[in-house]
C-alpha cells in the first residue's frame, strides 16, 4: 500500500509541475507591446490581472484584457455630459468629483478631450460678417504667481502670469477667437490671425482694443486691410493712502485714440469684452481670485478656456439676446446640447 501511495504522490507532483510549466510557457508566449520580444511573469496588478516584464526592454505590462468603460465613453453618457455642464457653470474639479462620484483623474481626462474638440470648433469659424470687434486680455496665473517663481523656472513660460486673449463681436456677442499665454507680440499676432480667419473678407469692421502696444503691430500685420482701428487708453489714479491690496484701481479718464482707418468715435469702446472677462471669472473656477482652484498646468487651462467659449457660443442663452451668440450670428439655427458640442 505504501508503494502505491508513493507512486500516487509522484504522479500528482509530476502533474502539478507539468501544469506549472504549461502556465509559465503560456505566460512567456505574450509578446511585449513595446518591442515585441518575449516576457516573463512579474506578479499581479492591484486589479488582479497578471503582470509581465519584457526580457529585453524591461517594460512591465498587464495581460490583454477588456478595458471596459473608457473616458471617451463618458462623453456619450449622461453622467459625462453632466460633468461638462458643471465645469462650465463654475464648479471646481473636486466639487464635480463629489457631486458626480467620478474620479478627478477621469474628470480631467474628460476636460482635455472636450477642450480639444471645442478648440477645433472655435477654429472652424469662417466668414462671420462681424462689424464691431473688441479685444482684451484677462489676467490669471498658472501653478504660481509670477513673483513667486523660483530661479529655476525664471524662463519657463508655462507657469506664472497668463492672459486669456479674447476677441468678441459686439452686436452678436459671438467670441470669434481666443488665445492663452503671455502678454507678448506673438500672442497678439495669434489672436489677430484667428480673427482674420474667422471674419468675412467682404465686410469691413471696426476694431477697438486697450492701450497695449503689441496690438498696433499685430493689427498692422494681419488686419490693416479689413478694419478701422482705434484704442481706448485708460488713465488710472495713484493708489490712495490706506487702499486695500485688492481694491480696483480708479479710472480717471478713458482717451480714445484713432490708429488707422476711420472708426466711429461713438463705438470706440471695450465694455462688452470686459463684460465677457467678468463672465469668464464667474463661470471658470480657475479664474476665481483668492482661491486654490487656479490651474496647475497650462494644457488643462487651455482646455478649460476652450470649453468655456465653445459652450458660451453654442449652448448658453445670452441674457440680452434671448438666443445663443451663434444663433444671433446666423451660424446655427438652434441651441446646441452638450452632446452636439462634443461630437
Amino acid at each position: 500500500m505504501g508503494t502505491v501511495h508513493f507512486s500516487l504522490d509522484n504522479s500528482i507532483c509530476l502533474l502539478y509541475y507539468k501544469n506549472m510549466e504549461t502556465k509559465e510557457s503560456k505566460a512567456g508566449s505574450i509578446a511585449c507591446p513595446n518591442c515585441d520580444n518575449a516576457s516573463k511573469r512579474f506578479g499581479k496588478h492591484r486589479n488582479g490581472l497578471r503582470r509581465f516584464r519584457c526580457l529585453v526592454c524591461k517594460k512591465t505590462f498587464t495581460e490583454p484584457h477588456d478595458r471596459g468603460f473608457r473616458i471617451d465613453d463618458y462623453l456619450n453618457d449622461p453622467r459625462g455630459q453632466m460633468v461638462i455642464r458643471m465645469l462650465t457653470e463654475g464648479c471646481s474639479i473636486r466639487t464635480v468629483e463629489r457631486l458626480s462620484g467620478i474620479r478627478r483623474d477621469t474628470i480631467i481626462g474628460l476636460l482635455l478631450i472636450a477642450g480639444q474638440r471645442c478648440e477645433k470648433l472655435m477654429d472652424s469659424l469662417r466668414n462671420v460678417p462681424a462689424t464691431d470687434i473688441q479685444m482684451d486680455e484677462c489676467w490669471n496665473f498658472i501653478y504660481c504667481k509670477e513673483a513667486h517663481k523660483g530661479p529655476e523656472n525664471a524662463h519657463n513660460d508655462e507657469i506664472g502670469d497668463c492672459y486669456n486673449w479674447v476677441a468678441i463681436d459686439r452686436p452678436t456677442k459671438l467670441v470669434l477667437a481666443f488665445a492663452c499665454g503671455r502678454r507678448t507680440l506673438d500672442n497678439a499676432m495669434e489672436l489677430t490671425r484667428k480673427v482674420r480667419r474667422a471674419t468675412s473678407p467682404n465686410v469691413r469692421f471696426q476694431l477697438t482694443t486697450d492701450g497695449l502696444q503689441a496690438y498696433i503691430a499685430a493689427v498692422d500685420e494681419m488686419l490693416l486691410d479689413r478694419c478701422d482701428f482705434a484704442q481706448l487708453i485708460k488713465i488710472y489714479a495713484a493708489p490712495r493712502e490706506g487702499e486695500q491690496r485688492y481694491s480696483p484701481a480708479e479710472v480717471v479718464e478713458a482717451v480714445p485714440v484713432v490708429i488707422s482707418g476711420n472708426p466711429d468715435p461713438d463705438n470706440i469702446c471695450t465694455s462688452q469684452v470686459e463684460c465677457q472677462n467678468l463672465t469668464m471669472r464667474m463661470q471658470l473656477r480657475r479664474l476665481t481670485r483668492l482661491t486654490n482652484g487656479f490651474s496647475k498646468k497650462l494644457d488643462n487651462h487651455k482646455a478649460a478656456v476652450a470649453l468655456h467659449f465653445g459652450y458660451y457660443n453654442f449652448c448658453q442663452l445670452h441674457g440680452s439676446l434671448r438666443v445663443t451668440p451663434a444663433m444671433e450670428a446666423g451660424i446655427t439655427d438652434h441651441v446646441w446640447e452638450v452632446a452636439e458640442l462634443l461630437l
